[in-house]
């Protein structure tokens, strides 16, 4: 006789799942750049919900895609469960979109993809259930870069933004990742110059929070410190928290107090 197989229970079941939307901006050169938005499931027609604005941006990472919950990981569905509409966008400079797409960040890392994020921006603006008073960004790594990036070349369009483990330098990162996109510092000084994050942080207008773990590797602390003692220069506030014990990621039993923390600081200020 055949048996079934065991069916194992499905872990969302008792969780009223976001509404999944995708959808389409047009980029500066023309070329069509996909996002993707999760839904609060109590979200009820006219009203308007605050947005947190998920970025990562870098080469080698897309984060659309034609798939369950569009490619967003379940956290992100928790917090578009706990009242917040998450959006992503994947930029010029992300894959499978062809060698001229992305290669356009070459030695300008920064600058297209604050661009192409906008557009995204600039979509939530026009959508009738969405609160342009109350966006925050939030993104890890290349993430936490791009989240600095935006939060400091456009102070006026986010209410506040948590940056993960974020290059703030690229001369201090990594060379076999750094010089493919930037070259050197000394074929490309005004590369680096513009990505230079310590260069704008006199612009910091809303509320930011930067986590780091405090033996990352990948990202070395010296990137947190150098820019928090521009912040100290500059007279500008901002929020610091280190995991200690943790590398580029914070993984573990841990990792619930970093999700705890992430949403207490959105839930405060959006």
């Amino acid at each position: 006789a055949v048996h079934p197989l065991p069916a194992p229970k499905d872990p969302l079941d008792n969780y009223a799942l976001p509404t999944q939307r995708f959808f389409e901006v047009e980029a500066s050169d023309g070329s069509t750049l996909y996002g993707h938005v999760a839904l609060p499931p109590d979200l009820k027609p006219g009203e308007r919900a605050p947005v947190i604005h998920y970025v990562y941006g870098g080469p080698h990472a897309q984060l659309v895609k034609d798939q369950w919950f569009g490619g967003a990981s379940t956290w992100l569905q928790a917090l578009a469960g706990s009242g917040f509409i998450v959006c992503r966008l994947d930029n010029r400079g992300t894959p499978n979109r062809g060698i001229e797409f992305e290669q356009s960040l070459h030695r300008r890392l920064g600058v297209l993809e604050v661009e192409d994020q906008l557009r995204a921006v600039d979509w939530l603006r026009q959508q009738p259930f969405v609160d342009p008073a109350r966006i925050g960004v939030h993104g890890w790594s290349y993430g936490g870069y791009m989240t600095l990036r935006l939060l400091l070349l456009h102070p006026d369009v986010y209410a506040c933004g948590i940056s993960g483990a974020p290059v703030t330098d690229w001369a201090m990162y990594e060379t076999g990742y750094g010089e493919r996109y930037m070259d050197t510092p000394q074929e490309n000084p005004e590369g680096y110059r513009n990505s230079d994050l310590k260069n704008h942080v006199k612009n910091l207008q809303g509320d930011l929070l930067m986590i780091h773990g405090a033996i990352d590797d990948v990202v070395v602390m010296q990137h947190n410190m150098e820019f928090l003692e521009k912040c100290v220069d500059e007279g500008v506030q901002v929020d610091f928290f280190a995991y200690p014990g943790h590398p580029h990621n914070v993984r573990g039993k841990d990792r619930v107090h970093l999700m705890k923390k992430v949403l207490g600081y959105i839930m405060d200020r959006l």
